[in-house]
């Protein structure tokens, strides 16, 4: 039997730091990638005439195809080379950017995007999955800890970046660019990666299970949805209730697919591991809070604190700035130290930061909201490399590529549900004068609302890191 993604020997002097730097670029784009259009959605409703909803669908297409598309490349994993499958992937993501850059409407914008969404959800995924089977436990997390850090940069950096570029030179010019970047990529891949073979436990070849993806891929895809309609149109919409409904449906054909095939999607016995379970319970629930804190920060320095969207991109900054300085360290120290240490102290610092900006931050100056930004940012160094490195020692390496596709694919959803119910907490509050916090002395009644919400997600992710594998 040949180990799982093993890599074959290179004639490279250095191949970890080669598979470290590209995947870090690769990361840091598409980070970038994802965030860089909320600063000029503005300016693209304003050429096209589109309303805000329809506007969203530039952001909320790249979400819901990251949600359905990463765990499949995961479960994908298992079966093809993975320097082929990362490249292919990347070049897609070089396929959207150029539609974007062309785009002449709406659209074939929002096509464009989803695209970029189908190439960007390899990345994240095959990341580490790579580094999971390059990396011995006990040296991972410095790895996973780089990753983490260009994840933070290209976060906080998108929208500064995206501001920046769009109003000197025009929205397009931001698609030119990752076009170049993602075009470099992949062209690195091809040339400096070393080749990984999948596993071939059997003689027997293995089937995909196209049906059991499918169903997964609906299931995430139309709760995702239902979830953004509800936030723009209602929850009692029909858009709304159709989507959840039909991701409940799928979701029931779902679960009876991986009792019933051979060969499913997702192995049953996937749920019955603890730590894996634990590890991904915190991490959804994480990164719900801390999605929450980038997308509604730059809306509340905007709507309430009066910011052009470059000034609310750098009340965004120290955040990204701690989770890029601090995740590298981070993930060395969790493979001297352990990892649940790590992790509650992480999601006390992000119950903390979601908690101060709720009952302090939310309507007084950019400058103390900038300080619970940092905190979250923190808690986010301080989490999201060890809760990975918790989730792969918890599995053998032939589980890898589809529980951690799954694992990568509930970041993404848990971060655009999150969202989606913050943003229709905060419509549902608008005009409410008296907060559901009780210390909130401010003005701003909504935001501390959508912010103690956040907190309250946090406390589900601290109950489960108690029960993560205790640290040697």
């Amino acid at each position: 039997m040949r180990p799982n993604h093993r890599p074959v020997p290179s004639a490279l002097p250095h191949p970890t730091v080669l598979l470290v730097m590209i995947f870090s670029l690769a990361v840091l784009v598409a980070a970038v990638t994802v965030d860089m259009v909320n600063p000029v959605l503005h300016l693209i409703g304003e050429q096209w005439g589109a309303t805000k909803a329809q506007v969203s669908w530039v952001v909320s297409g790249v979400a819901l195809v990251l949600a359905i598309g990463v765990p499949l490349y995961g479960r994908m994993s298992d079966f093809f080379e993975l320097k082929k499958l990362f490249a292919f992937a990347v070049s897609i993501l070089s396929v959207g950017s150029l539609i974007c850059a062309l785009a002449p409407n709406l659209l074939s914008l929002v096509v464009g995007r989803m695209i970029q969404g189908a190439g960007m959800s390899a990345i994240p995924v095959l990341s580490v999955v790579a580094i999971s089977k390059v990396f011995p436990p006990g040296k991972r997390g410095g790895a996973l800890g780089i990753i983490a850090g260009c994840i933070g940069v290209g976060t906080a950096g998108g929208p500064i970046f995206g501001g920046v570029v769009g109003q000197l030179f025009g929205w397009p010019y931001l698609f030119w660019i990752t076009f170049i970047l993602s075009m470099v990529v992949a062209v690195c891949a091809l040339s400096l990666l070393p080749t990984f073979l999948p596993v071939r436990e059997t003689k027997k070849p293995r089937q995909f299970d196209l049906i059991g993806g499918a169903l997964f891929g609906l299931a995430a895809g139309l709760l995702l949805l239902g979830v953004t309609q509800g936030e723009s149109v209602g929850f009692a919409s029909f858009p709304s209730l159709g989507s959840l409904a039909g991701s409940l449906l799928s979701l029931s054909g779902f679960i009876w697919r991986i009792v019933t095939a051979e060969n499913p999607f997702v192995p049953p016995v996937m749920f019955q591991n603890r730590h894996y379970v634990s590890s991904l319970i915190v991490a959804v629930f994480s990164m719900f809070a801390y999605f929450s804190v980038l997308v509604f920060v730059p809306l509340l320095v905007v709507e309430v604190n009066g910011l052009s969207p470059v000034q609310a991109g750098i009340v965004l900054l120290p955040g990204g700035a701690a989770v890029a300085l601090l995740s590298p360290f981070v993930g060395r120290i969790s493979d001297r130290l352990g990892t649940k240490r790590l992790i509650l102290a992480g999601v006390a610092v992000m119950g903390a930061s979601t908690l101060y900006l709720s009952t302090f931050a939310s309507g007084a100056s950019p400058v103390w909201v900038s300080v619970g930004v940092w905190g979250a940012g923190i808690a986010f160094a301080l989490t999201n490399s060890p809760v990975n490195n918790a989730a792969v020692s918890a599995l053998a390496k032939d589980q890898v590529g589809i529980r951690m596709g799954i694992f990568q694919g509930a970041l993404y959803l848990g971060a655009g549900v999150g969202a989606g119910m913050i943003g229709a907490l905060l419509s549902a509050r608008r005009e409410a004068s008296r907060p559901l916090n009780p210390l909130y002395m401010l003005d701003a009644v909504s935001y501390s609302d959508a912010f103690l919400a956040a907190a309250f997600a946090v406390v589900i992710a601290f109950a489960a890191a108690f029960w993560l594998r205790k640290d040697r």
